[in-house]
């Protein structure tokens, strides 16, 4: 997968974990804790999808990256 498609998968799996965690923040007192428990595991499962993907656009972007020469310091 290109580096451009990562970076969107990323993008729409932030945007989903923000979306599930206002939804947990917004739930009223009276809701169920099955539902709150099922909204947790929704959350669960797209952090470690969010991880995944950060994790594999990093790694695209590192094998992108032309090698360095020894003792090169990336200024910041």
């Amino acid at each position: 997968m290109s580096i451009k498609l990562l970076a969107i998968e990323l993008y729409r799996a932030q945007q989903n974990v923000a979306q599930i965690t206002a939804q947990i923040e917004a739930a009223p007192l009276s809701s169920s804790a099955e539902t709150i428990a099922a909204l947790r595991e929704e959350l669960r499962q797209a952090q470690a999808e969010l991880k995944q993907l950060r994790k594999m656009l990093d790694d695209k972007k590192d094998s992108a990256s032309p090698p360095r020469p020894p003792g090169f310091m990336r200024s910041r």
